[in-house]
C-alpha cells in the first residue's frame, strides 16, 4: 500500500471512531463499545424450558412445505480460544460414531413431528465444531443418511463450514471429492488470520500456508468460497490486520467475511479468550483500535471490488452470498436445526436444542427431541424479532413485516426508526427502512435500539 493510500485509509478510520464517539454521547451506543450479537430473538439464554408438545402446538409447516436445514457437528482437534461452543476434541472416533447415531435418529423424531417422509430443503448448512473433522467413512456415512431423509430438489445453496487443515492431503480431497458429490456447492474456510503468530495465539492448528491451500484445492474441486476473519483479536495490530486483508484480496475467493472478537458469551457457553483477556489485557487491542480495524479492512475491501452483500460478508458480485443466512434473517423464513446446540425457528416460535452430550443421546434415546428451552412469541416480541434481525443483516422490507406479524410498519417504533434517521444511520422509504452506510457499520448496536428493556444483557 502507497503512502498517500494508507493515510488516506487511516484518516477515514478515524472519522469512524470520531462517529463512534459522537453516537455515544447521544446514548445511542454503549461507551465501552461492547455489543450484543443480534443472532436471534429474544437472546437465547432468556428462554425458559419448553416441551415439544409446547414449541409444535398449532404449528403447521409453511405452504410450499420447505425449510432452512441446519446440522450442528460439535467435534475440533483442538480448541480456539476464541470459541464460545462446547465442543469433543481430539479423534473421538467411537464418539463420533454414536453422535452420528443419535443425529440420524433425531432428524427421524423431527420428520414424525412434522408428518413428513422427507424434510423439504430450501437451504442447508453444516456446522460446528469443525464438521470435517470426521474420517472418509463417518462423513460418507453422515451424507449418506441426511441426504436420504432430505429432499434437496428445491434446494438453492448447500453449505459446509470447514477448517483448512481438514481439506489438505489425499485424505482432504477425498473429502471434497465426496462432499462435493453429495452437492456441497459452497465453503465456508474458517481461515481467521493469515499471519502465523496470531494463528498461534488464537490455538489454530493451521497456518497461513495451510490456509491458502485449503483454499486452492477447494476452488479446484469447483466450490464458492467464502473465507472468515476475526479482527480485535489478541496479539493484532493495526499494522499487521493490514497487511492480512491486503493478502486476503489476491486470493480471489467469492466472499470475505469479518467478525469482531466477542469476549463475553452470548450464548451458554463462555470460552477461554475472557480468561486471556484478564491475564493479559494489553494484549487485546482496545475499542479505538478494533472499530479502526474494522473500518480499515472495509476500504481495502472497497477498493479491490468487494463491497457488504450481506452484512460482514464482502463480495465481488451479488449472487455470492449464505443463502441459508438471508432466508432466516432476512425472509424470515422457518428453519430447523439438528444437533447439539441447534435451534429452530419456526414462524412464531423457536427452540434451542440442549448443550450437552449425555442429555442429547438421552433424549433421543427417549423418543423425545433434544428440546433445552425455547418460546412462543408474544406479539410485542414477534415485531421486534422481524426487525431485529432483517435490519442488523440487511433491510426490512415492509411486506414481509407485515406477513410475519399481521401490523403495518409505519404503525411501530415510529421514535425508535425516527432516532436512526435522524443520526443518519437509516433511511426509509415506501418499502423498507435500511441501514446506511455508517449504520451498517454499527448494524449490532443499531438493531439492539429494538429490543425490549427485559432483555437486554
Amino acid at each position: 500500500m502507497q503512502q498517500a493510500e494508507y493515510n488516506d485509509i487511516m484518516a477515514i478510520a478515524r472519522d469512524r471512531v470520531e462517529d463512534f464517539n459522537r453516537l455515544c454521547d447521544a446514548g445511542l451506543l454503549s461507551q465501552d463499545g461492547d455489543f450484543f450479537p443480534s443472532v436471534h430473538y429474544p437472546p437465547i439464554t432468556m428462554y425458559s424450558p419448553i416441551t415439544e408438545e409446547e414449541l409444535f402446538r398449532t404449528y403447521k409447516l409453511p405452504e410450499d412445505g420447505l425449510l432452512d436445514v441446519y446440522v450442528h457437528l460439535p467435534f475440533c482437534h483442538q480448541r480456539c480460544i476464541f470459541c464460545h461452543y462446547p465442543v469433543k476434541l481430539g479423534d473421538q472416533g467411537a464418539e463420533k460414531d454414536r453422535y452420528l447415531t443419535a443425529l440420524e435418529k433425531e432428524m427421524d423424531l423431527y420428520m414424525r413431528r412434522l408428518g413428513v417422509d422427507k424434510i423439504k430443503a430450501r437451504s442447508i448448512l453444516v456446522g460446528g465444531g469443525t464438521p470435517t473433522y470426521l474420517s472418509p467413512e463417518q462423513l460418507r456415512r453422515f451424507l449418506d443418511f441426511f441426504s436420504k431423509r432430505v429432499d434437496m430438489t428445491a434446494c438453492t445453496q448447500f453449505n459446509y463450514d470447514v477448517d483448512p487443515n481438514t481439506l489438505l492431503g489425499p485424505v482432504g480431497r477425498e473429502r471434497l471429492k465426496m462432499m462435493r458429490s453429495y452437492g456441497v456447492d459452497r465453503l465456508t474456510i474458517g481461515v481467521q488470520s493469515l499471519n502465523d503468530h496470531i494463528l498461534q495465539i488464537m490455538n489454530r492448528h493451521h497456518d497461513a500456508r495451510k490456509a491458502i491451500e485449503s483454499i486452492e484445492a477447494s476452488r479446484e474441486h469447483g466450490y464458492q468460497v467464502n473465507i472468515e476473519f476475526i479482527f480485535g483479536h489478541p496479539g493484532q495490530t493495526i499494522e499487521n490486520w493490514i497487511e492480512v486483508i491486503e493478502q486476503a484480496v489476491t486470493l480471489e475467493v467469492e466472499e470475505i467475511q469479518l467478525y469482531r472478537l466477542k469476549v463475553e458469551a452470548y450464548g451458554d457457553y463462555q470460552g477461554p479468550i475472557k480468561v486471556v483477556k484478564q491475564r493479559e489485557p494489553e494484549r487485546v487491542p482496545d475499542v479505538t483500535e478494533s472499530l479502526m480495524m474494522k473500518q480499515i479492512a472495509i476500504e481495502i475491501l472497497n477498493r479491490n471490488g468487494y463491497h457488504e452483500n450481506i452484512r460482514r460478508v464482502f463480495t465481488r458480485h451479488k449472487k455470492y452470498y449464505s443463502h441459508y443466512a438471508w432466508n432466516q434473517c432476512c425472509n424470515l423464513y422457518d428453519e430447523i436445526g439438528l444437533g447439539l446446540t441447534a435451534f429452530s425457528s419456526l414462524r412464531d416460535r423457536f427452540g434451542l436444542n440442549t448443550q450437552y452430550f449425555e442429555e442429547y443421546y438421552q433424549s433421543i434415546d427417549a423418543g423425545r427431541l433434544p428440546l433445552n428451552r425455547g418460546l412462543v412469541r408474544s406479539p410485542d416480541e414477534q415485531m421486534r424479532w422481524a426487525i431485529i434481525l432483517p435490519l442488523k443483516n440487511s433491510r426490512v422490507r415492509k411486506d414481509i413485516f407485515q406477513k410475519v406479524t399481521g401490523v403495518p410498519f409505519d404503525g411501530v417504533f415510529r421514535k425508535k426508526v425516527e432516532a436512526l434517521k435522524t443520526y443518519g444511520l437509516a433511511t426509509e422509504d415506501e418499502e423498507k427502512l435500511e441501514l446506511t452506510k455508517l449504520g451498517a457499520f454499527f448494524a449490532d448496536e443499531c438493531a439492539q435500539l429494538f429490543q425490549s428493556s427485559a432483555y437486554m444483557p
